[in-house]
């Protein structure tokens, strides 16, 4: 059987790293084999572990047993996917070939599609019960759910297939004996080996075809079967990347149901305090009472948008309460959680107190 797979997304500065963390934590501390993965180039995944590092390969975190983490290498799996889709001579000319490299390491399309793979093969591995992903913030996660399909395209679309045809070994015969010397002598016009250089990249390319074809399915389905969660905070920006997320992903694999609101003031901040004590000063007082008033109004404002967005979208609304520190050891994560027990029971089932 497959393990769980936890797909957490949303805007950048959200918090989405950081409670991957504290979930993969509670999850290895409830008895669940747990791997956290992160394509989040800042490398927040390691601080919020107390790690100095990580890499492509999950490596087991000292601080908590039944834990492990890696952070996407994307040039590292593009260089492995590529060997294992490509005859060793094209795989070769590929990862030497600049177009590829600016294909592989500058699109946000390629790095998610790079996780994807990576998450199949943690995945399909079978060694862990849980695999928690990270997704990067480009897009509010979109780029992860969109990513399959459009590799597909970008090496099987229309346009491609009508440069370098449908059969790949027929086609490069061809075009040894008819269009590379076309295209070398246009080339001497130009000044330089352009031309030549693309058609090469574009008929190796189109050889990844059959290979990515399948992977992509195989990630689609993994998407469909993981439980996928958005979070966000109220602040317009990450709500504004929250909503494209739900009007643009209306369907799919992996739709999320669930929205996290993150960093949430407390309601117990809408009751008046008493400031009547001798020891404090009318200046300081009226300044508290102003500084509460204004609190309770954003705390009631954050109670209004969180229930217009989850009743527009028809999702279920889970909370993490504001701290007033970013957690960097293993114990500080999983106290994170202890505020949220509806999150954890409705995300990794009851705890051991609880079965």
């Amino acid at each position: 059987m497959n393990p769980r797979v936890l797909v957490i997304t949303g805007a950048g500065g959200v918090g989405k790293t950081t409670l991957s963390a504290a979930l993969g934590v509670t999850a290895a501390r409830m008895g669940l084999a747990t791997c956290v993965m992160t394509v989040d180039p800042a490398r927040r995944l390691a601080s919020a572990l107390g790690l100095e590092s990580l890499d492509n390969h999950p490596e087991p975190v000292t601080a908590q047993p039944g834990l492990s983490a890696a952070m996407l290498d994307v040039s590292a799996s593009w260089e492995a996917m590529v060997h294992r889709h490509a005859e060793p001579e094209v795989a070769n000319r590929l990862l030497q070939d600049p177009f590829f490299r600016a294909l592989a390491d500058r699109f946000p399309a390629a790095q998610a599609y790079a996780a994807g793979e990576q998450m199949s093969e943690h995945v399909e591995s079978r060694r862990w019960d849980l695999i928690v992903v990270d997704t990067p913030p480009a897009g509010g996660g979109l780029d992860f759910y969109t990513a399959p399909a459009r590799m597909r395209e970008v090496v099987g679309g229309r346009l491609l297939r009508w440069l370098t045809g449908a059969s790949i070994p027929g086609r490069r015969a061809l075009y040894k004996v008819t269009a590379r010397p076309a295209l070398r002598l246009a080339d001497a016009v130009l000044g330089g080996p352009l031309l030549e250089e693309i058609a090469e990249f574009l008929l190796d390319l189109r050889s990844l075809y059959d290979g990515i074809s399948r992977r992509s399915r195989a990630i689609d389905l993994h998407l469909r079967e993981a439980t996928s969660i958005v979070v966000t905070t109220a602040e317009p920006t990450p709500l504004r990347e929250a909503r494209r997320f739900f009007e643009e992903l209306e369907s799919g694999p992996g739709r999320p149901e669930t929205v996290v609101f993150n960093k949430q003031l407390p309601e117990s901040w809408t009751v008046s305090r008493n400031l009547r004590s001798p020891d404090i000063g009318t200046d300081v007082r009226i300044a508290a009472r102003e500084n509460l008033s204004r609190w309770a109004a954003e705390v009631r404002l954050q109670h209004e948008v969180k229930q217009e967005f989850v009743a527009r979208y028809g999702l279920h609304l889970l909370e993490v309460p504001w701290v007033d520190r970013s957690p960097t050891s293993v114990d500080a994560l999983a106290e994170l959680l202890e505020g949220s027990p509806e999150l954890v029971a409705h995300v990794l089932g009851p705890t051991s107190e609880d079965r």
